[in-house]
């Protein structure tokens, strides 16, 4: 039997290794944009995954860094899976027309934020809003 890269990630981190984290990890691994939990879910509603259980999962994988949670304008919380989304210090671009929000992980960001003594930045939200290739008028 072939192990999945979204079991050898899961294992990776010393937890155990379920069938709902393999099952979400290995979705959005596949997935090229990211989703809202309500889009996941949807998508999912075949392994009858319930809410509380798929809210769950998404807390535990982002906390464990195998996938990345964005906020996006709109203030709902989109996820997505794939190298380079661990480093939370990269931009977003969120589409507003269509809403899509993607990560630029190989865009440059300004200077480091000099923050007064005392402060810790923990992550920094760049979020760039226009509109995506698919909804320009140019094309």
């Amino acid at each position: 039997m072939q192990t999945s890269i979204a079991e050898t990630q899961i294992r990776a981190t010393g937890a155990r290794v379920t069938r709902q984290r393999v099952l979400v990890l290995d979705f959005l691994l596949a997935q090229s944009k990211s989703l809202t939990h309500h889009e996941i879910q949807a998508h999912l509603a075949h392994a009858e995954l319930d809410s509380v259980t798929l809210y769950r999962v998404l807390e535990w994988l982002t906390e464990n860094e195998l996938i990345h949670r964005i906020a996006g304008a709109d203030q709902v919380w989109r996820f997505s899976g794939g190298a380079g989304h661990r480093a939370h210090e990269h931009a977003h671009f969120q589409c507003t027309n269509c809403e899509q929000l993607t990560c630029f992980t190989d865009v440059s960001l300004p200077r480091k934020i000099k923050l007064p003594d005392g402060f810790t930045a923990q992550e920094i939200d760049f979020l760039i809003k226009g509109l995506c290739p698919n909804c320009s008028p140019k094309n």
